[in-house]
């Protein structure tokens, strides 16, 4: 055991602090017993509608309880236990399914997700994955060949680990002269745009970079290469038609599909605007919204306090079944291999540049306040370690005006630390929304962060146990579709630190690997946690509900390098298939 105590009191921090709920609560009184709970009576009337039988079913209740059986009536989780009580629960109509050892788990929660965006890139020019610059102008002909009819082309994937570490309008105008193009890079804090692009746009070298913005230019003549990042993109994204109710829908779907496929059945949609909030109504409303939403409503930077009567308008507004509009997302700085993120000493490279914030102090310290006051929980992207400081700061502020109360903030990405802060999520009950997928030597991380942040800070990136070993609380999400947004990937990597594909090894900063324990309870109870949703899902328990996921095996008894290799094979959410492999009988 890695944790000098036990492994539940981190993931669940039963220490949690004053006046704040522990995430292991749920509705009955006796959750903290050492076996999982049954039912009180010698037998079930009415039976159950499903059974599950004779797999490893682990629970995640506070205990991590293990069992062998599931009862779940009308949606709901009505026994867990051994198969020799299982038959009490067995009726006539009771469908049974025997798992032959496979893994019963609680429904996948991803408490940083873009199902939208990322559903509306996989309808576009998807280059996701492809490394090379010719495979990409390849991808570009082809849709544009495919799809005349656009009077733009879209997408996005691209790796910011291209050759051309700004890549040219050049490279697109060989391929696609006479229609503009705007490519998003893989972490949407890039774009790649062709000479039609930026003439459209008007962008020339007498352009001035936008607030919060760059674009990048040729050393000798100052014209725009191509490359824009972070605000600057709007300059062009400005001059697009925007997107239809239709195409927000049809994203939407695609995102749940993808979702669906890997066990989740609870998001946080991380920023979100009206048209966003439109489609996740429409389809709540029409029964096809096949995860539980929050949804975290963005904040523009021009627009600030401004927007806050819009977002108690829209909490109201968009209340449904399964969608929440109760968060509000702040994007505080950007990233770090494009030099954007915000950090407290300059990068390296001789020059004193240090990133930037997109809310000041000055600016984000009354807006934190504000939102806190009204009783929104605040979901912050913070990478840099100045974007994290000033983050805390803000959040200490609204509860020295505002006081206590079970806000569940979070901090996301936050990849870069300085070690005087990592205590401060145990401190202020601030939850700590790591991306671990990206806790490995990978080309970003050994190409672009390490040599421009130097050995002494690179030991700080993705601190997820020094995090965890403080009693603070973990939870996690993809960022999809800047990568995956499969858990079992990111879970592997959070307790290996190597690539997936790289095997037994040693690992990227041993100090941050962590417990399979601690990262299922990342992606579940405390996932619903997050979400306000820890008495309703989150755990295998009797009373809640049956939101559940078969994977092809125990992962607890396998090597830890082959835990991406599981397959998810059926997905219930409130006891209905919402996903089901051809692998898994119906």
């Amino acid at each position: 055991m890695r944790f000098p105590h036990p492994l539940f009191l981190i993931a669940f921090v039963s220490a949690w602090l004053p006046g704040s709920p522990c995430p292991a609560q749920s509705a009955s009184d006796d959750l903290l017993s050492a076996a999982p709970r049954e039912a009180e009576s010698t037998y079930a009337s009415p039976p159950a509608d499903l059974i599950f039988r004779n797999g490893a079913v682990y629970t995640v209740d506070a205990a991590r309880s293990w069992a062998d059986s599931v009862a779940i009536r009308e949606g709901r989780i009505v026994y867990v236990g051994n198969g020799a009580e299982i038959q009490k629960w067995t009726g006539p109509q009771t469908r049974q399914i025997d798992l032959a050892g496979k893994m019963l788990l609680p429904g996948f929660n991803d408490s940083h997700v873009h199902l939208i965006g990322g559903g509306i890139e996989l309808g576009e020019c998807d280059i996701n994955g492809l490394t090379t610059v010719t495979a990409i102008q390849d991808a570009v002909k082809a849709y544009a060949l495919r799809h005349p009819e656009k009077k733009w082309i879209r997408g996005g994937g691209w790796p910011l680990t291209l050759e051309e570490g700004n890549p040219s309008k050049e490279l697109l105008d060989r391929v696609m002269p006479d229609r503009p193009v705007l490519l998003d890079a893989f972490d949407g804090h890039s774009t790649w745009a062709n000479s039609m692009a930026l003439k459209l746009a008007g962008i020339t070298r007498e352009t001035p970079d936008p607030p919060r913005g760059r674009i990048e230019r040729d050393p000798q003549t100052g014209e725009p290469t191509g490359t824009l990042r972070e605000s600057a993109s709007r300059l062009v994204i400005n001059k697009i038609p925007p997107y239809t109710p239709d195409e927000y829908l049809n994203g939407l779907r695609r995102g749940l599909e993808v979702a669906n496929r890997f066990g989740i059945t609870s998001v946080q949609e991380a920023s979100v605007a009206e048209q966003h909030l439109k489609a996740l109504s429409e389809l709540d409303r029409t029964r096809e919204l096949t995860v539980r939403v929050v949804a975290a409503m963005r904040v523009d930077p021009a627009k600030q306090m401004l927007q806050i009567p819009q977002f108690v308008e829209w909490r109201e507004k968009f209340r449904g079944r399964r969608l929440r509009a109760t968060s509000v997302k702040i994007f505080e700085d950007g990233v770090i291999e494009s030099r954007t993120a915000s950090l407290l000493q300059p990068y390296l490279g001789g020059t004193q540049e240090r990133g930037w914030l997109n809310f000041e102090p000055e600016v984000l310290n009354p807006l934190v306040v504000e939102l806190d006051r009204l009783g929104f929980q605040i979901h912050v992207h913070a990478i840099g370690d100045r974007a994290i400081q000033c983050s805390f700061d803000a959040l200490e502020l609204g509860q020295r005006q505002n006081g206590r109360r079970d806000s569940r903030h979070h901090l996301a990405h936050i990849e870069l630390f300085d070690p005087s802060d990592i205590g401060r999520f145990r401190k202020l009950g601030v939850i700590a929304n790591f991306q671990p997928l990206w806790a490995n030597a990978d080309l970003y991380i050994v190409n672009m962060t390490q040599p421009i942040l130097g050995p002494e800070r690179s030991r700080w990136l993705y601190p997820i146990r020094s995090v965890a070993e403080t009693g603070a609380l973990i939870a996690c999400g993809s960022d999809w579709s800047v990568t995956s947004m499969n858990p079992l990937e990111a879970i592997q990597i959070a307790v290996t630190r190597r690539g997936l594909n790289e095997g037994p090894g040693p690992a990227w900063i041993p100090e941050e690997t962590v417990d399979l324990s601690l990262m299922l309870a990342a992606y579940t109870i405390n996932g619903a946690y997050v979400n306000f949703q820890e008495q309703e899902t989150g755990s295998i328990e009797v009373g809640k509900a049956a939101d559940l996921i078969v994977l092809d095996r125990n992962l607890f008894e396998i090597p830890r390098h082959e835990i991406h290799q599981a397959k998810v094979l059926l997905t219930l959410l409130e006891g209905e298939p919402v996903y089901r492999s051809a692998d898994f009988p119906e």
